[in-house]
């Protein structure tokens, strides 16, 4: 296993640098006041600040690295992994500067692999361009979604249309009106084997019977820098067929095509969230005076700072080897090390925000630190994607038949 960054990944690693401590990080403010100022709140991308940002990075060559071929940045899952991690240290502008930022990053590759030619030409190109926005509709209020094939969304076939009926919650950026096109996954034939049930159908915002109810919260925040987490309903809406993504019963098997590639974005980008605030703790360690000495000479913050480092470095690892697994062994592959990382992640960088807070007294918990809020988006990532419990339960099942085979 070789990790080390090509020299490729070098030059971008210090453009992306050079990129964030210039213009991202200055913008951080500017974008939180001019949020205020637009006429729909939820529409973050039209502020100002973002067009000038997508300016810069296009200009930088750092757009759509996510996406490997010719469409995208042309990298591997190791090359990006090391510019999602920067990336992650300003994780509500530095991705959608680059039209790297989820829930377009995952749809975009849908519809690179399984769009037919008129759905990339109607909906991929313009997201590409960054013209639009996307959201991807797959959790529902009244089932388990963490069992994917509850699903209870209807898509069903009526002559040259299909007719969607259901409800959808936590649909990521689709409070945001710029979000034009939803993917929307329900079911098309309930009596089939439970895997191929569910199919993918792309629904424009402005369909008849689509109506978006109320923003969802994350533990107070609205989530309003990523467009919001709607609960949305479906009545009787109407679409083409050829809306349809892939073939009827295939939902599941691009829905997993979907997730493992964002499951390890997220967690690239976390790592970049954990090493801010590292950082942050260190700075406000060595500035604030307690029973008369600084925070960094106490022995518990030295301690928490020490294990920061360590678990931080032991899960970087983790990811890199599960990138370059995905590289060289397929997504399939590296299935196992995608699961681990996924339970890891989440609960790391939790820890480590965690001690940030502490360290940061009353201030970490405030809207003067980006501590508190980073550490509601990091602890809804033991729920997007799959919940801890669910990938415990799959990784110990390959554990224990891998174990039984070896004896």
């Amino acid at each position: 296993m070789d990790f080390a960054y090509d020299a490729r990944t070098e030059e971008l690693c210090a453009v992306m640098r050079e990129f964030m401590d210039s213009h991202v990080y200055p913008a951080e403010k500017v974008h939180e006041e001019q949020l205020v100022q637009l006429d729909d709140p939820w529409a973050w991308d039209s502020a100002p600040i973002i067009g000038e940002l997508r300016e810069q990075a296009r200009a930088l060559g750092l757009w759509n690295l996510f996406l490997p071929g010719d469409e995208g940045g042309g990298l591997t899952n190791l090359q990006y992994a090391a510019i999602a991690e920067i990336s992650g240290r300003s994780g509500h502008l530095a991705p959608a500067a680059m039209n790297c930022a989820a829930p377009d990053t995952g749809n975009m590759e849908v519809l690179a692999l399984f769009g037919s030619e008129q759905q990339r030409t109607r909906w991929l190109e313009p997201l590409l361009a960054g013209e639009i926005r996307s959201a991807f509709a797959m959790t529902e209020p009244v089932v388990a979604s963490s069992d994917a094939t509850n699903i209870s969304t209807r898509i069903e076939r009526d002559g040259d249309e299909y007719v969607i009926t259901g409800r959808k919650w936590w649909i990521t950026g689709a409070m945001n009106p710029n979000a034009k096109i939803f993917i929307v996954m329900g079911k098309t034939d309930p009596e089939a084997d439970r895997h191929h049930q569910q199919s993918m159908i792309l629904i424009e915002r402005d369909t008849p019977g689509v109506e978006i109810h109320r923003a969802m919260h994350v533990m107070g925040y609205d989530d309003q820098e990523h467009g919001g987490h709607a609960e949305l309903s479906f009545t009787d809406v109407r679409v083409p067929a050829d809306n349809l993504i892939g073939g009827e019963g295939n939902g599941f098997a691009i829905a997993q095509a979907r997730l493992g590639p964002g499951r390890i974005h997220h967690c690239m980008r976390a790592i970049g969230v954990a090493e801010r605030a590292i950082e942050l703790m260190c700075v406000r360690a060595d500035e604030r005076v307690a029973f008369g000495k600084t925070l960094s000479e106490q022995g518990v913050v030295r301690d928490w700072i020490a294990e920061s480092r360590v678990r931080l470095e032991q899960l970087r690892l983790l990811v890199l080897k599960t990138a370059w697994l995905m590289d060289t062994v397929g997504n399939k592959g590296a299935h196992t090390e995608i699961q681990a990382i996924k339970i890891a992640t989440p609960a790391t960088v939790q820890w480590i925000l965690d001690k940030a807070i502490q360290v940061h007294g009353a201030g970490g918990v405030s809207q003067d630190f980006p501590l508190a809020a980073a550490y509601a988006g990091i602890r809804t990532l033991r729920f997007a994607d799959g919940p801890d419990e669910v990938h415990k339960n799959a990784l110990a099942r390959t554990e224990l038949r891998r174990q039984r085979e070896t004896r």
